[in-house]
């Protein structure tokens, strides 16, 4: 099993390099750069962009800034940031801790809900609670994650319950330790929720038909003419192969999730990776929009990572392959 998950980690490193690569790339072939826009203030002085300029190299041709941006990583220096005025590492890890609760919040909530309801759509099929699931599900599949979000955001401005943006209320700091968590939680909601409804009805549908094609496979009818309860055949074997592809959806889910993350983060206001990216984006601080991809690729691949390792337990078979 070590050699298994030393050789998907060995295939991971190549990619991140190449992501890293045709970023910075893409980055650097859009026209202008940031310093042109701190031209554009008199307050700062042209000796201190040509300090910048000289320090970070990018007088130098794109690949030769590329490979010392990759040097300097190594040594754990992300670059500065040249619009917070601050390292990367610094902006990074004020706004990664909200996008991982963010993520995880809306990733616990997606399995623990369609998980159960993909089992009884698939138990049932056919008769009212199955139809009831499967039209939810459509339902939700069919509405784009910004047009619900601007509906949850809707719906909670007439009931007056939740707030309608933001990570915390502005008298966070006053709030005594329980009424903390309290308002966190709240602000959480709306933002879980629209990350998490379209990949629910996803994730049902996808359980609903594994489950389905394994309860009318031979070797369940086999199951069942020796005489073992439904119950057993149903939730002990028929399940426990079931999953076995949603193992693979598994680290595929956290990339989605991120994604889904950022766009909802810049329409609920949620101080997240997303909504920093964006504006690190259209200001053309290179610097922090490549620490941002590093750490996006880098969930990205460990999701997949950790869904190799899993699949490898429950299958025996890919790890001899």
């Amino acid at each position: 099993m070590l050699i298994y998950i030393l050789k998907r980690f060995l295939i991971a490193l190549p990619l991140i390099l190449t992501i890293s690569l045709i970023a910075f790339l893409l980055i650097n072939l859009t026209p202008g750069n940031f310093f042109n826009q701190m031209r554009l203030n008199p307050q700062i002085s042209e000796e201190t962009i040509e300090k910048y300029i000289e320090l970070y190299q990018l007088d130098k041709p794109v690949l030769m800034q590329y490979f010392a941006w990759l040097k300097r990583i190594i040594h754990l220096d992300f670059g500065y940031s040249f619009a917070y005025n601050i390292p990367v590492t610094r902006v990074l890890g004020t706004r990664i801790l909200n996008t991982l609760l963010l993520t995880l919040s809306s990733f616990f909530f997606t399995w623990l809900v369609a998980l159960p309801l993909g089992i009884v759509a698939a138990v049932k099929a056919d008769r009212a609670w199955d139809r009831l699931i499967s039209f939810l599900s459509y339902l939700l599949l069919s509405i784009p994650t910004f047009f619900m979000a601007f509906l949850l955001l809707y719906f909670a401005y007439l009931a007056g319950v939740l707030p309608l943006g933001g990570m915390v209320s502005a008298n966070f700091t006053e709030l005594s330790f329980f009424s903390k968590i309290l308002d966190l939680f709240k602000h959480l909601i709306i933002p879980t929720l629209v990350i998490s409804l379209g990949a629910i009805a996803s994730l049902i549908r996808i359980m609903r038909g594994n489950l389905l094609e394994v309860l009318r496979s031979n070797y369940i009818l086999a199951l069942r003419a020796r005489g073992i309860s439904e119950k057993r055949v149903t939730y002990i074997h028929a399940l426990r192969s079931a999953i076995n592809p949603l193992i693979t959806i598994f680290g595929y889910q956290i990339s989605g999730l991120l994604s889904g993350a950022a766009l909802t983060e810049i329409i609920c206001n949620w101080p997240g990776l997303g909504s920093l990216m964006l504006s690190a984006v259209r200001s053309q601080d290179i610097y922090l929009v490549m620490g941002s991809m590093l750490v996006s690729s880098f969930m990205l691949i460990g999701g997949n990572l950790i869904a190799d390792i899993l699949l490898g337990f429950a299958d025996p078979r890919i790890r001899v392959k």
